[in-house]
C-alpha cells in the first residue's frame, strides 16, 4: 500500500520508513507529494490528548493529498510532573529555530524541572499515538504503542532526537540516544504503534 506519513519530522520520518518499507509498503511525507508547510499546521496539534491531535492531523493531510493517510502525536510523560510535558513535549521550552536547537531548549527545561530529583522521582514513558484513514470519511483507525524507563540527570549518547539522550530504556539498559535505530524500533512507542499498523495493513514483503 501507498501511504502518506503525515509528519515534517525528519527523525520520525527515518522511522516510519524503516518499518513501513520493511512491510512492503511504499511510505511518502508531506513534501514529497507537493504538500509544503503552511501556517495552518500550527493549528493541528492544540487538543489535550494524542489521539486527537494524530486524528486532526489525519484528516487535514488526507484532504489535502486524497491518499491513505496516517499521523502520529506522541511525546513523553514524566510521573512526577503529573505527566508533563506530554502532548506539549515538542513545544515544551516554547523554543524556536532549528529542530536541533528545539530539542536542546526542551532538555534543558527538563533537566531543570527535575534538578536534585532521586531516582524514584524520574520514571517516565515515551506514549505515541496513530491513526490511519484509508479514504475520507473512512472510520479512524487508531493504534498506540508505549516504552517505560527513567530520565537522567545528563545526556548519554547522540543518537535520537527529542529526549533520546535523556531518556534510559528499560528494555535496552541504555538511553535510545546510545541505541541504534535497529534497537530502538524494536521497543520504542513509535516503533510498537507502528507494529500495530503493519498488522491491520498486512506485510507485502
Amino acid at each position: 500500500m501507498r501511504l502518506l506519513f503525515a509528519t515534517r519530522s525528519h527523525g520520525k520520518q527515518r522511522e516510519a520508513r524503516g518499518i513501513l518499507e520493511a512491510a512492503g509498503h511504499e511510505v511518502v511525507f508531506p513534501d514529497e507529494v507537493g504538500v509544503p508547510e503552511s501556517a495552518a499546521e500550527a493549528g493541528l496539534e492544540v487538543a489535550d490528548s494524542f489521539e486527537t491531535n494524530a486524528r486532526t492531523k489525519a484528516e487535514y493531510f488526507q484532504r489535502k493529498t486524497g491518499l491513505p493517510t496516517v499521523a502520529d502525536d506522541s511525546g513523553l510523560e514524566v510521573l512526577s510532573l503529573g505527566g508533563m510535558p506530554g502532548v506539549r513535549s515538542k513545544r515544551w521550552a516554547s523554543a524556536t529555530g532549528s529542530p536541533h536547537d528545539v530539542d536542546l531548549a526542551n532538555n534543558a527545561e527538563l533537566l531543570r524541572r527535575l534538578r536534585g530529583a532521586p531516582a524514584s522521582k524520574r520514571s517516565a514513558r515515551y506514549r505515541c499515538v496513530l491513526v490511519l484513514l484509508r479514504r475520507d470519511g473512512a472510520v479512524p483507525e487508531v493504534f498506540e504503542g508505549a516504552c517505560a524507563g527513567r530520565i537522567l540527570d545528563q545526556p548519554q549518547g547522540d543518537g535520537g532526537f527529542g529526549y533520546d539522550p535523556l531518556f534510559w530504556s528499560g528494555d535496552l539498559a541504555k538511553t535510545f540516544g546510545e541505541a541504534t535505530e535497529t534497537e530502538k524500533a524494536a521497543v520504542s512507542h513509535r516503533g510498537r504503534a507502528l507494529q500495530g499498523l503493519v498488522e491491520a495493513l498486512g506485510s507485502t514483503a
